[in-house]
């Protein structure tokens, strides 16, 4: 039942305004702004990082190796980050890890802009950022319902996704034009700036209009601390849509959704189409993404189909990729790749908000960012290594099969259950 205090209720919205329902609350109006600018610099970070790793040692096994170190701490401590979400204020909490992560990208920004820059100095910085990501992550996903409410967090999740991938559109494509004209540096130093635009939206919030609960209170002991922790494993154990969600997430993200690692190799040694290429084939990637996104926020729905449905088109166009060896036909499997994946991973994200109590929220979604971002250093590990191996064509194609095979596993399984379950719709 919703609870009758904090905001009153926004009125109902029908037809093409459904897809921009949430932006009716303030805050999150300055939160999607300020993400939008941020992740601008994220992905202009996350391209010329990849270069960059790429340049300093030609091995393509050392970007897997850099990409599995900076999500190595959410795979270890990702769910202690979840008391932390459910026991702190959420906006000061993401106001500090924001901080946090524009000092890491300036450190490096200035290790690069000076020829200082080596790949342990990357490794050291992913780490870090990792260890910030830790709580960053579930920390502004639990966010997302206090800002709206739950009538409106299926559509504030999707708008957030349509912001991330309209993000990974624009962002590699400067990069590309950055570092071909001013180098590598650039990206760093204005990904370190964007963050100004996320923390001053936060600071300008008015927490009288948040959606906030009391929650979870820090245990003094360790024993309590575990028991807590468990708490959240139980019910994702109890709960069939949270635990499909979460292990299908977590099992295609593992095999399938390793981009930062084989695409740069994949530009370069197959479509031989350098850094500009490599921009091509992400912003490709995101305009598929953003095309999913929109489809939801315009759609109003959630339903653990579609999950599965984007979870078998990211896999089935991959093992295609194995194959292809020109730029437009690769182009159009990369859209589709992107379409999958936020159509898959956005419907889990709405799934596990709608099902979760509150004083729960931020040690559930910690299971799911656990097993979503913590599984980067394995896929990392394993398809960097295939790819040194066999390349990265084969290394999509070995992804994309078996997350298909995950996929039709988990409907198989699941089917029973599914048949029951209705078709979720935003106000």
């Amino acid at each position: 039942m919703l609870s009758t205090t904090g905001p009153a209720r926004p009125r109902a919205v029908t037809g093409a305004r459904r897809a921009g329902v949430a932006l009716r609350h303030r805050n999150f109006r300055l939160f999607f702004s300020g993400q939008l600018i941020s992740l601008i610099g994220t992905w202009m970070q996350s391209l010329a990082q990849g270069w960059l790793v790429l340049q300093l040692t030609q091995d393509p096994f050392v970007l897997g190796v850099i990409s599995a170190v900076q999500f190595l701490p959410i795979m270890v401590f990702g769910l202690f980050g979840g008391l932390i979400a459910d026991a702190l204020p959420k906006r000061t909490t993401i106001i500090a890890t924001q901080t946090a992560s524009m000092i890491l990208a300036l450190v490096l920004f200035w290790l690069t802009w000076t020829h200082q820059v080596q790949p342990w100095h990357i490794g050291v910085l992913a780490l870090l950022l990792g260890c910030v990501n830790t709580i960053d992550m579930p920390t502004r996903q639990a966010f997302v319902v206090e800002m709206v409410g739950r009538d409106d967090v299926v559509n504030a999740v999707a708008l957030n996704s349509a912001v991330f991938n309209t993000a990974r559109i624009v962002g590699p494509a400067i990069a590309g034009v950055v570092i071909g004209v001013v180098g590598i540096a650039s990206c760093f130093l204005l990904n370190g700036v964007s963050y100004i635009a996320v923390i001053i939206g936060l600071f300008a919030m008015r927490p009288s209009e948040l959606h906030a609960r009391g929650g979870y209170r820090f245990q003094r002991s360790a024993r309590a601390v575990l028991a807590d922790l468990a708490e959240g494993l139980r019910y994702v154990r109890a709960t069939p849509v949270v635990l499909l969600a979460v292990a299908v997430v977590g099992l295609v993200s593992t095999l399938g959704m390793n981009l930062n690692v084989l695409v740069p190799v994949y530009a370069a040694d197959v479509l031989h189409a350098g850094a500009t290429g490599f921009g091509f084939l992400m912003a490709a990637t995101g305009i598929g993404s953003l095309v999913a996104a929109l489809t939801i926020a315009f759609a109003g729905r959630s339903s653990p189909r579609v999950m599965l449905g984007g979870g078998a088109i990211l896999g089935l166009l991959q093992a295609v990729l194995v194959a292809v060896h020109v730029m437009p036909i690769a182009l159009a499997c990369m859209f589709g790749v992107g379409f999958g994946s936020i159509a898959m991973t956005a419907t889990a994200n709405t799934s596990i908000q709608l099902a979760v109590p509150d004083g729960l929220r931020g040690r559930v979604l910690s299971v799911y960012t656990t097993v979503f971002a913590g599984s980067t250093p394995i896929g990392a590990l394993f398809a960097g290594t295939l790819a040194a191996q066999f390349g990265a064509a084969m290394s999509f194609g070995v992804g994309g099969a078996t997350s298909l095979g995950v996929v039709v596993v988990a409907f198989l399984l699941a089917r029973p259950w599914l048949a029951r379950q209705p078709v979720r719709r935003i106000a």
